[in-house]
C-alpha cells in the first residue's frame, strides 16, 4: 500500500520532470515560493540568465486549475495585471506563469503609503469591473451566499465556540441571513475576484500592482472587492478614511458608468456585504484550523469579529445575531482553539 510520503515523494518528481520538459531545460530546479489557504502550492524557477519563473502544483484530486486558467485568460483580455502564463497542464494540475515577486501590498501599507497604495489598488480594481468578461462564471447568487454564511454557525459557533443556537435563535440567524442576502442581490452584477486583499495585490518594481489568487472570480455584487480591500481581514483603517475611500470609489464607479447610486445607498451596500463576507470569514478561519490544520488563521478572528460586531450593530435588522455572537463568545480568546 502507498503511504503518505510516497505519494508526496511521486508528486515532487513529477512536479519536477513537468517544470524540466516545459522549459526545454533538464537542469531546471525549483525551490518553494509560497502556499496557500487550498491545497495548491507555488514554486519559484531560478533560471541561468538570473530570471525567475513561478509554478503552480494543484493536485488534481484537490484542485481544478481550469477556473484559474479561464480567469487569467479573461484579466488578461481585460488589460489586469495579472500573472502571464507560458504553460500550463490542466489535467496534471500544472501552470507554469510569470514570477511577480514576493512583495505584497500589506507591509508597504502605513498612514503615510495608504492613501495612493489604495489609490492604485481601486484603480485596478476598477478597470477589472469595467473590463473583465463575467459571462459565464459562477453567479453569487442566493443559494452561494447563504451556504457561505453558514459556515459560521457551524464552525465558529458549534466547533470553536462550542455553542448551538436553539429554534429561537436559528430565527435570529435566518433573518439576518435573508437580509444580507437580499441586500448583495440587490447590487449591480459585475466581475468579482472574491479575494482581493493586500495579500493577494503584488506590488511591482514601478510602483504598480498585480492581483493574484483569482481562480473564485464570480459574477455578482459591485461592492463585493472593495470590501475585501477596505475591510482587508489583515488590516484595520479608521472608518472616517474607510468612508472616504468607500465614497471617492462611489464617484469613480459614476464617472466609468458602472453605476451611478447615491452615496447613502452605496454606503448600505457596501456594509452589508462587509458583513456577508466577514460573516463567512469567521467559519472559513475556523475551519481552515479545525480540518485542514491550519491554525495560523485563528489570530485573525479577532479582527474579523471586530468588523462584524461594529457594523453589524448599527443595522436592526443584522443586530440581533451579532449580539446571539457576541454571547456565544463571552470572554473567550478567539484565537485559542477550542479543547
Amino acid at each position: 500500500m502507498d503511504t503518505e510520503p510516497d505519494r508526496m515523494d511521486d508528486r515532487a518528481t513529477e512536479r519536477l520532470n513537468w517544470a524540466r520538459q516545459a522549459l526545454a531545460d533538464p537542469g531546471a530546479s525549483l525551490a518553494p515560493a509560497s502556499a496557500d489557504a487550498s491545497f495548491r502550492s507555488y514554486w519559484r524557477i531560478a533560471r541561468g540568465d538570473g530570471s525567475t519563473l513561478v509554478l503552480m502544483d494543484a493536485p488534481p484530486g484537490h484542485e481544478d486549475v481550469r477556473p484559474w486558467l479561464d480567469v487569467a485568460a479573461r484579466l488578461e483580455r481585460a488589460g489586469v495585471a495579472a500573472p502571464r502564463v507560458l504553460a500550463s497542464d490542466a489535467a496534471r494540475g500544472f501552470v507554469l506563469m510569470q514570477d511577480l515577486g514576493q512583495a505584497t501590498l500589506l507591509p508597504a501599507l502605513d498612514g503615510h503609503s495608504v492613501d495612493a497604495l489604495y489609490g492604485r489598488a481601486m484603480a485596478l480594481l476598477l478597470r477589472m469591473q469595467a473590463r473583465a468578461d463575467a459571462a459565464g462564471l459562477p453567479p453569487y447568487d442566493e443559494p452561494r451566499l447563504v451556504a457561505e454564511m453558514e459556515l459560521m454557525p457551524e464552525w465558529f459557533l458549534e466547533r470553536h465556540l462550542g455553542f448551538v443556537p436553539d429554534c429561537d435563535q436559528w430565527d435570529e440567524v435566518e433573518m439576518a441571513f435573508r437580509a444580507l442576502t437580499n441586500a448583495a442581490l440587490a447590487q449591480p452584477a459585475v466581475f468579482v475576484h472574491r479575494d482581493f486583499h493586500s495579500r493577494n495585490l503584488m506590488l511591482q518594481p514601478d510602483g504598480t500592482l498585480a492581483t493574484i489568487d483569482f481562480q473564485d472570480a464570480v459574477r455578482g455584487p459591485l461592492s463585493y472587492d472593495l470590501v475585501s480591500l477596505l475591510r482587508d481581514c489583515y488590516v484595520a483603517w479608521p472608518e472616517a478614511r474607510v468612508h472616504g475611500w468607500v465614497e471617492e470609489y462611489r464617484r469613480q464607479l459614476a464617472h466609468a458608468g458602472i453605476a451611478d447610486v447615491d452615496a447613502a445607498t452605496f454606503r448600505r451596500w457596501f456594509d452589508l456585504m462587509g458583513l456577508q463576507r466577514h460573516i463567512k470569514v469567521l467559519g472559513i478561519f475556523c475551519r481552515l484550523w479545525y480540518r485542514d490544520g491550519k491554525r495560523g488563521y485563528l489570530g485573525d478572528l479577532p479582527l474579523v469579529w471586530r468588523y462584524t460586531r461594529e457594523v453589524g450593530l448599527r443595522y436592526p435588522e443584522v443586530a440581533p445575531l451579532v449580539r446571539l455572537v457576541e454571547r456565544a463568545i463571552g470572554d473567550r480568546d478567539l484565537r485559542e482553539p477550542a479543547p
